[in-house]
Order: C-alpha cells, then structure tokens, then sequence
C-alpha cells in the first residue's frame, strides 16, 4: 500500500506540474466534478486489484485477464449509443477466448504460486475498476477539460487510499531503496491517465483504454524474460488470441 501511495501521489505532482506549464483550468462544471469523484473510486479499486493480483502472480495470468477490460469499454459505449460491428464483437469473444486459455493453464507443479482462483478475481476487480475509471473519465472530459477530470480522479483516489491505510494502520513509507522505481512509476502513471482520459473529447474514445490495454503483452514478454517466468506454447497462442482481439479493436 505505501508503494501504491507513493505512485499516486508522485502521478499527482507530475499532473499538477504538466497542468501548471501548460496552463490548463482547474475548474470543472458540478455534474462533470462528481463523475471525476466516481471514477476516482473506481480508479483506486483498480489500482488495489492490480498490485494485489501481480504481488500474488504469476504475470502470464494476471496480465490478460486485467487487459481484457476492453470488452467492458466496448459494452459501455454500445450502452451509450455507439455502432459495434459484428467483427469488433468476433473480436471481444477472441479476448475472452484468449484469457480463458491463459487461466486455465496458469499452474504448474514445479512453481511455487498462489492459487489461481484469488489471483484472478483480483484480476477481475482490476479490470473492472480500469473499465470504469476510463469509461467515466472519458464521460466527464467530454464536457470539461481532461486535466481537471485527471486531478480530481487522482486527489479522490488518494484520499480513499490514505483513509484506508489509516483505519488499517499500515505504513505510509515505501522505503529508501524502492522510491527512484516508484518515482518513474509515479511519472508513468500519470502519462497513462492524463493521455487515456484526454480522448474524452474526441470521435470512439473508448478505443483509446483499448489501445491502452495492450500494455499487458510487453509485461507478459518482460516477465518471460526477465523474470523468467515459464510460457508454455498453449498459453504465447491464448495471448495471441487476446491480444489480436484487443488490437483489432484499436485498428
């Protein structure tokens, strides 16, 4: 959790600079303020999902399932009126296919893991807050600026997360040896945000989470490398299938 805090608070300072040099307002009208809260919320449950579900690993089944969220963007913006292909949808069910796959062969004997069925509920958790993070960001930035909307989500988030560490008495200190990783996490964090919620204003941007998700794919890549994290070929195929699916929705 001090590791969490430490990523958004820095994301936070990096956004009120960015807001500062480029002279964006920090004014938001009453409807789009209180969306910005929600999606606050829902920011801070996908944030805790997420560290909760790679601090249990393996990557290679935490990594689809969290960047499968774009099948929610994509019923999100069917709600709101959008017009779906019969091909996009053929894409989400290759998502689905392709997580599906990766789950079911996550385990092996040889490993020492959690088991599988906390891991990817926290997965889901994860992939729902994204979702909702994104889907009403974007909502509140049609009508305001992003920037405003990127700070009151984060400040929200933050808040919630401070309130909770403090009822659990956790420590707020992440330690010396992991703030320069935090710290270009932090910054990181904040690019991510600010530029996924700034195509609020702009024609689909529910693709723009979609384009986002594909983040899982390098950190899949990067744990097999670096890692060393075992990839069988039934499991680099299941990727594939979510990952095309998820790419084919970015086109």
């Amino acid at each position: 959790m001090a590791s969490l805090l430490t990523v958004l608070v820095v994301a936070l300072g990096f956004e009120i600079g960015l807001m500062v040099v480029t002279k964006s307002t920090f004014t938001l009208p009453s409807e789009a303020f209180w969306i910005s809260v929600v999606s606050g919320f829902f920011f801070i449950v996908a944030s805790l999902g997420l560290y909760a579900a790679f601090h249990r690993g393996p990557v290679r089944l935490v990594a689809p399932i969290i960047a499968a969220y774009p099948v929610l963007s994509v019923g999100w913006a069917v709600f709101r009126g959008a017009d779906v292909s019969w091909l996009q949808w053929v894409a989400v069910l290759l998502i689905i296919a392709g997580v599906s796959v990766v789950a079911a062969l996550a385990d092996h004997g040889e490993e020492d893991v959690a088991p599988k069925g906390p891991t990817i509920l926290f997965s889901l958790i994860a992939a729902i807050g994204f979702a909702g993070t994104f889907a009403l960001g974007q909502y509140a930035a049609e009508t305001a600026g992003h920037m405003p909307v990127t700070l009151v989500t984060r400040i929200t988030a933050i808040t919630l997360l401070i309130a909770g560490m403090a009822i659990r008495r956790l420590p707020f200190w992440a330690g010396k040896k992991a703030m320069p990783m935090l710290v270009v996490m932090g910054i990181a964090d904040g690019i991510a945000l600010a530029c996924v919620l700034s195509a609020g204003g702009l024609p689909d941007a529910q693709y723009a989470a979609v384009a986002a998700s594909c983040f899982g794919l390098l950190t899949i890549v990067l744990a097999w490398a670096i890692l060393r994290e075992q990839m069988t070929p039934l499991q680099w195929f299941g990727c594939a299938l979510a990952f095309g699916g998820i790419g084919y929705l970015a086109l």
